[in-house]
């Protein structure tokens, strides 16, 4: 885990299908410096934001909403350096339910407006946006918008945003394992299908390649759990609505610095695919022992 600095903003392929690079651990792509990668971001902070400035908690929830503008628009310009395919971005946890509802209905409001009046902006920019989570809870107006941001922007090719609401990762998982309702287990691509429709998404999306955790906790809160198996975590005290294409650069030049080996022992010689991923703690490693039980 590291613990990020924050820095401050003074200004406000087909995403469509999965890579199997990004899903297969053995992969031999999987570490390229310059793969696409997907970016997920728990945007923590609003609320502490406002009080720290005697504001109503509304404030920060709007401030936040900034936030996204900036962080999307720098995630479609960060181009060929470490470029960014698929951003996953935290909004409405299923616990969030148990805020106030003064909270939550401003929440829910600040949910319509932003879809309403972003959808040009992404359109324009070629972001195509989906929502995750569940949607029977949403209001009616809510949901249509939803539909027509996501039908508008479908074709979208320069990012994949990702607006989680109303979600719980252990949630979908168990819905998943409800809706294959085999008695043998599906494999790991049958199941993230399976998890991606019980989570209102397209199509399966890349594995996590970052998670980024903002306002200085350090927990998951049941975000994104499956795709997380092998993400890189940073933690940063910065508070969301401070979050922007600074601290998104920060991020990345951590995730870069890191030595990904997704269970294995690194090789002396040219990298090794691992036919079963499964099978990947009893590769040999460069001397030909095989290392059992040894994930890094």
């Amino acid at each position: 885990m590291f613990q990020s600095t924050c820095y401050h903003d003074a200004s406000p392929g087909d995403p469509s299908h999965s890579d199997p690079s990004h899903s297969d651990p053995s992969h031999p792509d999987r570490s390229h410096p310059h793969r696409p990668l997907h970016v997920a971001i728990v945007m923590d902070g609003n609320g502490r934001w406002a009080e720290h400035r005697g504001l109503p908690r509304s404030a920060g929830h709007r401030a936040g909403s900034r936030a996204v503008r900036r962080t999307v628009k720098a995630a479609v310009a960060q181009g060929v350096s470490i470029p960014i395919r698929t951003l996953t971005l935290y909004a409405f946890s299923s616990d969030n339910w148990g805020r106030p509802a003064a909270e939550v209905g401003a929440l829910m409001r600040l949910f319509l407006h932003h879809i309403r009046t972003e959808a040009a902006r992404c359109e324009r920019q070629g972001v195509r946006v989906s929502v995750i989570g569940r949607r029977d809870r949403l209001g009616s107006d809510l949901r249509a918008a939803i539909e027509s941001i996501e039908a508008r922007t479908l074709q979208g090719k320069a990012l994949h945003l990702q607006i989680a609401i109303d979600y719980s990762a252990r949630g979908a998982i168990l819905e998943a394992v409800g809706l294959h309702g085999g008695l043998e287990g599906p494999s790991r691509e049958d199941f993230a299908a399976l998890l991606a429709r019980a989570l209102h998404a397209p199509a399966p999306v890349p594995d996590v390649d970052l998670l980024v955790r903002t306002g200085g906790e350090l927990r998951l809160s049941d975000f994104m759990l499956w795709e997380c198996a092998y993400a890189e975590l940073v933690f940063t005290p910065c508070l969301w609505p401070d979050f922007g294409s600074e601290a998104l650069a920060h991020a990345l030049e951590e995730f870069r610095g890191r030595t990904r080996r997704f269970g294995c022992l690194p090789l002396s010689g040219p990298p090794t695919t691992v036919a079963n991923p499964a099978l990947a703690e009893h590769a040999p490693n460069a001397q030909g022992r095989r290392e059992v039980g040894t994930h890094v």
